[in-house]
């Protein structure tokens, strides 16, 4: 993708570890080594994710250590009422996305892999902007997905099989 559309970064006084920490002690709980391990691991890479997708990763990259399904739910809950995540629903399906130190967004959602593809637009926000000016409407923020089919997968489409071919 052309770097017209990359994602510029977004400087924050915290790192989600303590950014977690103060949302929990502002709420009266503690962080326990489970959702340090959890956090850690999802703040670790840049991956759009479901909850069953991280329990599955943690069990094949934490040998010895043990993150409770129902932690792991109720930690990516709290992750997002803190700003560090925002759920992005997708045909029924809840996928995670960091939320915390990265710049207002859209998305390209291929309906045949379920990949995601980021991409950022001042002409997109420039638009934006205009309708909502000409509507008298003040503008705190959107959620853009765009569905279709990715290259790859645009690729890899052959046509269907007639029963001509077996003649």
């Amino acid at each position: 993708m052309s770097s017209e559309y990359a994602l510029g970064e977004v400087q924050v006084s915290l790192n989600p570890q303590e950014r977690f920490e103060e949302y929990l002690q502002s709420r009266g709980k503690r962080i326990t080594q489970q959702r340090r391990i959890l956090i850690d691991y999802v703040f670790s890479r840049h991956e759009h994710f479901d909850a069953d997708e991280l329990i599955a990763a943690l069990g094949k990259e934490l040998k010895g250590e043990r993150v409770s399904r129902a932690t792991v739910y109720r930690t990516l809950e709290e992750l997002v009422e803190a700003g560090l995540l925002r759920t992005i629903n997708l045909a029924g399906r809840a996928v995670y996305e960091h939320d915390y130190g990265y710049p207002q967004h859209d998305h390209l959602h291929c309906e045949l892999c379920d990949s995601l593809i980021e991409f950022q637009s001042d002409a997109f926000n420039e638009l934006r902007n205009a309708v909502a000016a000409e509507h008298g409407f003040r503008v705190t923020g959107h959620r853009l997905i765009i569905n279709g089919v990715c290259e790859s997968c645009s690729q890899k489409r052959h046509r269907r099989k007639s029963p001509l071919d077996l003649i």
